[in-house]
């Protein structure tokens, strides 16, 4: 795939997941989670290779300065990968991130050992992390969750799963429950308003 078709898939990432976002040629130049996955690319295919390690962890830290985003270039991110508000994320190095991924600041894919063995999450497809969360250690989290923010989670979960609490406790999915809307507009909008 080429780089221009991965810049406009990830342009489309964001105008989806962003109700703010207002067009792919400002956030372009103004969203830091896309600029710390662009240049995560670049330094993870510097990784690759290991006379160029060094320089990968110094364009990385850069970009750590820079938005404020620490990923990991040992890490491995997927297609239309999104991190909106992404100040304060960080993302380990033998850490794994599917398709459609969304994160949301303040979120640490961190691990649980000093040893130099797998220690950090794998992230199934169309995963959501909520602000603050922590998931941590060498653990599986299924394709289509959603883990709630400042969840604190250290145990596997299945597909379709919702991960809240510290420590995370899953349950699976309810669709209906999660289509309905949260609050109906009637108890919140003042009559006297119409008058």
């Amino acid at each position: 795939m080429g780089a221009a078709t991965r810049l406009r898939e990830d342009l489309q990432a964001a105008r989806s997941h962003d109700p703010a976002a207002r067009g792919s040629f400002e956030n372009f130049f103004v969203y830091s989670g896309l600029h710390a996955i662009w240049i995560h690319r670049l330094t993870h295919h510097m990784w690759q290779h290991p006379s160029l390690r060094f320089p990968a962890r110094l364009l990385s830290q850069f970009a750590r300065f820079a938005t404020g985003i620490e990923i990991h270039p040992g890490a491995t991110v997927g297609r239309r990968f999104f991190i909106d508000h992404g100040m304060g994320v960080v993302i380990g190095e033998t850490s794994q991130i599917g398709d459609d991924v969304m994160i949301y600041h303040g979120v640490t894919l961190g691990g649980r050992s000093l040893a130099k063995v797998k220690r950090h999450p794998t992230i199934g497809d169309r995963v959501t992390i909520g602000s603050g969360a922590k998931v941590l250690g060498p653990i599986t989290i299924g394709a289509g969750s959603a883990i709630g923010a400042n969840a604190v989670v250290v145990k596997d979960a299945p597909e379709d799963s919702i991960l809240t609490g510290i420590p995370a406790r899953w349950r699976h999915r309810d669709a209906a429950r999660e289509t309905a809307p949260a609050v109906d507009p009637a108890e919140y909008i003042d009559p006297a308003m119409w008058i």
